[in-house]
């Protein structure tokens, strides 16, 4: 090539870094990013992640198992070998044991032993592994009932009142509740409160099987005989069940921790059991009642679904399963930063599952490994990162997102004045469709850089442009709000840590089954394996631009954009019973957030693009946008659970899952009251107001 046009070239390249100002970094600095970043894309291998992916899920590891333990040291040694330096964190969390003994059977009309277990497939050779278990629920009550049964849709609460609007009691009978729609421990919840001896969860195919495609080992949904194990833990906090808002430290440490006893806790007392679909199907087609009273109460099997299975129809459930305290394991490696160490962006997954978990939740475990080697491997080149980046494996997730909740009650204070940003990968790949959820400062960060990382099956596509297609959105793509069910609870909904959570997610149907394991993900999830190195790409961008830029990188006006919308929905709910109620105040102090944004937006911009913001000044200005999240964080706590904190968000009480923005006006909302508005309006106010405050102050802060 001719001198000329290398310079041309030069010349362009240039022009095009300064014309894509990158947020938080001034023009020096961006050009050393984008110099780190380049390297970094080239260093993620599909190789890597297959490789921790297949030690991980060798064997089955529920959590306090010797194969956890092992697993373990693993990442332990993992994480050194990578450059990072490798801690553990020991906690004595109250576990349930698998049963002892778990039977289900017909008794009347007829004996039928009903299978839970999955069938051995010839084509799986994991699917014969001596240690799995039957199909089993954490925090089943334990008891030997024999009664007739009640079909109660999905468990949910408006299923109960639905139920006995039609004058049907559980009172005294077996429920049996289709999974979907609400966390398991909600069903039992219901069930016991309204009545009912024990209950029998079961997969429906109409929701997960035949109905969705072609079922395991020739397809990737559930089969007949497939089960899902889970947790029914549902107590009004997170975290181990006997140490609420303390940390569960060993027993045998020196610091004394102060434990409930076990009768102190509201644990599930009604016996509780997964069942797969072919033998549900047992129970189901012989029930003799009503019909089901609406279409969507209608499941996949090829019968009419009835209400009771009247008293011909005698179903046994008996479960004996044990609680104690079990040590559990988090591990947690740590690349410190150059620049500013005591400022953290921590990466985290869990490490247990209910076998032996390659989707869910190990291939976010890989995906993290291969992470921290390429990180490493960046800072072996001179490319350290500026602030500390801290990659956690949690235990005990499965059992209700309990080792991560451990660790941030012991740290709170640390991490509150600390962490930057929480990333969370459980399940993160099993198959081509990027989609993720956030609270509002990390969204437009998450948008960015999809823009950058290639989507593998077609390298003249972005992962950002292929979820356009996939979404078929003509604007950015939607990401979604933070609920419940994993690792980021506590970091978001009780201490006030910006969080997120990114995925490459396929057709699945194995969710805590036998048949989530290495055949399975090989198979079906990303055969190539190229996924999980694509996903590491996105996570990775995000995770240097948090660590090395001069500014955090939150997007600030993304708060009353968000808010809006979430003010206007909680209004929407209150009015349906109080048509008086108005959100006035709320909203002005919107309008004001909206303004302030814009204003702190382009003194944030014009200071980077000037390039003279002085290290003393970045530390101040970054110290002060680690406090934005805080002004949600209320000291006393949701009326559904003071562990709860933040007012911006929180798991729906109700069920489980789903994301509950602003969730004092939600619940007050739900309980179709108007006493505790006054009180909560204000609440809110306050917070608006001292996020308005923060944000104008670091708009001071920014001015030359």
């Amino acid at each position: 090539m001719k001198k000329g046009c290398l310079l041309l070239l030069f010349f362009f390249c240039s022009f095009f870094i300064h014309a894509q100002q990158l947020t938080g970094f001034t023009p020096d600095h961006q050009r050393k990013e984008y110099e780190m970043e380049e390297r970094f894309l080239a260093l993620p291998e599909g190789a890597v992640f297959r490789e921790h992916l297949r030690e991980l899920t060798r064997e089955p590891h529920t959590a306090g198992s010797a194969r956890s333990q092992e697993i373990v040291e693993y990442l332990a040694a993992s994480m050194e070998k990578a450059g990072f330096t490798a801690e553990k964190f020991d906690y004595d969390i109250y576990l349930d044991q698998a049963p002892t003994d778990t039977r289900i059977e017909l008794v009347t009309p007829v004996r039928l032993p009903l299978n839970n277990k999955e069938y051995v497939h010839a084509q799986d050779s994991f699917s014969s592994h001596p240690d799995l278990s039957m199909g089993w629920n954490a925090f089943s009550g334990s008891g030997d009932v024999t009664a007739e049964v009640v079909y109660v849709n999905y468990g949910r609460k408006e299923d109960f009142e639905r139920l006995k609007a039609m004058g049907i009691s559980p009172k005294g009978k077996i429920a049996i509740a289709r999974y979907g729609g609400n966390f398991r421990g909600y069903k039992a919840k219901y069930a016991q409160a309204y009545g009912a001896v024990g209950l029998i969860i079961y997969s429906d195919p109409g929701d997960n099987g035949y109905a969705a495609g072609l079922t395991y080992p020739q397809g990737p949904f559930a089969d007949e005989s497939t089960i899902q194990r889970g947790s029914l833990l549902t107590l009004d906090y997170t975290g181990d069940p006997l140490t609420p808002f303390e940390p569960a430290l060993p027993v045998e440490g020196s610091q004394p921790v102060k434990r409930l006893h076990p009768s102190e806790v509201d644990f599930h007392t009604i016996p509780v059991a997964p069942l797969p679909y072919g033998s549900a199907r047992e129970i189901l087609s012989r029930m003799q009642g009503a019909p089901v009273p609406e279409r969507s109460w209608q499941g996949g099997l090829p019968f009419t679904y009835r209400v009771e299975g009247g008293k011909a129809l005698q179903v046994r459930l008996a479960v004996q399963q044990d609680k104690q305290l079990t040590r559990c394991t988090n591990v947690v490696g740590t690349l410190s930063g150059t620049d500013y160490p005591d400022e953290w962006i921590i990466l985290g997954c869990h490490h247990d599952a209910w076998s032996f978990g390659a989707q869910d939740p190990n291939s976010g475990t890989a995906l993290l490994l291969s992470l921290a080697e390429s990180l490493g491997q960046l800072a072996q080149e001179g490319y350290r990162p500026k602030r500390s980046i801290k990659i956690a494996h949690w235990d005990a997730e499965e059992y209700g997102i309990l080792g991560s909740t451990e660790w941030v009650e012991q740290f709170a204070d640390e991490l509150s004045q600390k962490a930057v940003a929480y990333i969370n990968l459980d399940a993160a790949v099993s198959g081509p469709h990027f989609g993720g959820a956030a609270s509002p400062t990390l969204k437009q960060l998450i948008i960015d850089v999809t823009r950058k990382a290639d989507y593998p099956a077609d390298s003249s596509q972005t992962v950002y442009e292929q979820w356009k297609t996939q979404t078929k959105s003509q604007e950015s793509p939607t990401l979604g709000n933070l609920g419940g069910g994993s690792d980021h609870v506590a970091f978001y909904t009780h201490i006030g840590i910006p969080s997120a959570g990114v995925g490459l997610h396929g057709a699945s149907g194995i969710y805590h089954s036998a048949y989530d394991n290495f055949a399975w993900f090989e198979k079906f999830a990303d055969p190539e394996f190229v996924y999980g190195p694509t996903l590491e790409k996105v996570v990775g961008l995000m995770t240097l631009r948090l660590a090395n830029a001069d500014l955090i990188p939150y997007d600030i006006s993304r708060y009353a954009t968000d808010l809006k919308e979430h003010v206007k929905q909680a209004e929407a709910r209150i009015q349906q019973y109080d048509t008086t109620y108005s959100c006035q105040a709320l909203m002005e102090a919107l309008v004001q957030m909206d303004t302030l944004s814009r204003d702190f937006e382009k003194a944030y911009q014009r200071s980077l693009a000037a390039g003279n913001i002085k290290p003393g000044t970045a530390r101040k200005i970054n110290r002060a946008l680690l406090e934005l999240e805080k002004s949600f964080i209320d000291k006393e706590g949701m009326a559904f659970g003071s562990w709860y904190r933040s007012l911006y968000a929180s798991p729906d009480p109700y069920s489980g899952y789903a994301s509950w923005m602003l969730p004092g006006l939600l619940y007050e909302a739900s309980l179709q009251s108007s006493d505790q508005l006054p009180k909560l309006e204000e609440k809110y106010l306050v917070a608006f107001r001292s996020l308005n405050h923060k944000i104008k102050t670091l708009t001071a802060m920014l001015q030359p």
